[in-house]
């Protein structure tokens, strides 16, 4: 495995990075526990020593199943990521933006956008709780939040950083505008956003920007939420309630299984997978930082971890770079 340096900060991260996203089961047809705790220890054993999750990923769930899965672990050699800013439980939703509706067990779930100092406050005490620790090493806001000044945000987390409640912040879907107005009371650690081969927007402005002022990226859905894995081309079949059954119809499944068909005989002459083979270009794009990746199991968190094996020469990346310009254009979000 291979650590980076995150931002400005003193974190060092392992390039792959536990995304815990699906283990907590809302969006993405429910989840074993049993495994996906697993699945965390997996990654551990493996070299993976960061762990992202935030509260809204199972509404607490995530984070309850990672603090089973570390406790007892050394926590000084875990790198614990989570965020703010997604109220579900009424309590502070009149004040926030409203940002959709999830569901739970069949009953609707209103959900809003809350960055407010009381707000943040609040949300860590109770991560804290759920990851049986005493400290967070990078507080992310989770979206954007139109009715709380940026300003009120940052410095309730410049305050945490001082009472060493956390060690760094960073925020996430942040765009441009977003995180120079941010800049301006706090140095930011990080910036977590969408990247793929098949959404490589942020390389425009974001990825020169956050190169420029040491900014951390880390890129999330670098998979596109299992579609770059090639297996839904074959027999992989979504529950009903899985979110992904709406969100691959934004791509052309023609066309990216054809870019998939055409960098898989290289993926075979390394002995690597699709997503390892992905995971790793991933990883060595410019102002990437790290990746996140899921697993529902101990086997595809080895998998994953194992990515990092995968060497790349220049030739092979161009090879890579050429066919994806043949989709990435009619594809691209």
């Amino acid at each position: 495995m291979e650590y980076r340096t995150l931002g400005n900060t003193d974190l060092q991260l392992s390039a792959i990075t536990y995304g815990a996203f699906a283990i907590g089961g809302n969006m993405w047809g429910g989840n074993e526990k049993k495994d996906s705790i697993a699945a965390v220890q997996a990654s551990l054993d493996n070299g993976v020593t960061s762990i992202d999750t935030a509260p809204f990923y199972g509404f607490g769930l995530s984070e309850e199943l990672i603090g089973a899965a570390i406790k007892g672990r050394d926590r000084s050699k875990v790198q614990l990521l989570t965020k703010f800013g997604l109220v579900w439980d009424g309590s502070n939703q009149a004040k926030g933006e409203y940002f959709f509706d999830a569901s739970e067990n069949g009953k609707t779930i209103p959900v809003y956008k809350l960055a407010s100092k009381a707000n943040i406050i609040r949300e860590l005490e109770a991560s804290l709780k759920r990851l049986g620790t005493d400290y967070i090493d990078l507080l992310q806001l989770h979206w954007p939040d139109a009715t709380t000044p940026v300003e009120e945000t940052m410095e309730a987390l410049n305050t945490l950083i001082s009472q060493g409640k956390i060690r760094a912040a960073g925020v996430s879907n942040y765009d441009l505008a977003l995180m120079k107005a941010a800049g301006k009371t706090i140095r930011l650690a990080s910036n977590q956003l969408a990247y793929s081969m098949l959404n490589r927007s942020i390389e425009k402005d974001i990825v020169p920007y956050a190169i420029e002022h040491q900014i951390g990226i880390i890129a999330y859905s670098p998979l596109e939420r299992g579609l770059l894995t090639g297996k839904y081309f074959r027999d992989a079949a979504l529950k009903a309630d899985d979110h992904r059954n709406g969100y691959f119809g934004q791509f052309s499944a023609d066309k990216v299984k054809t870019f998939l068909d055409s960098i898989t005989p290289l993926a075979e002459s390394k002995k690597a997978s699709l997503s390892q083979l992905v995971l790793r270009w991933t990883t060595l794009q410019p102002g990437i930082t790290i990746v996140l990746a899921g697993a529902r199991n101990a086997a595809q968190a080895e998998q994953n971890a194992q990515a990092m094996n995968l060497e790349l020469k220049a030739e092979e990346l161009g090879f890579i770079n050429k066919e994806l310009e043949k989709v990435y254009r009619e594809t691209a979000v």
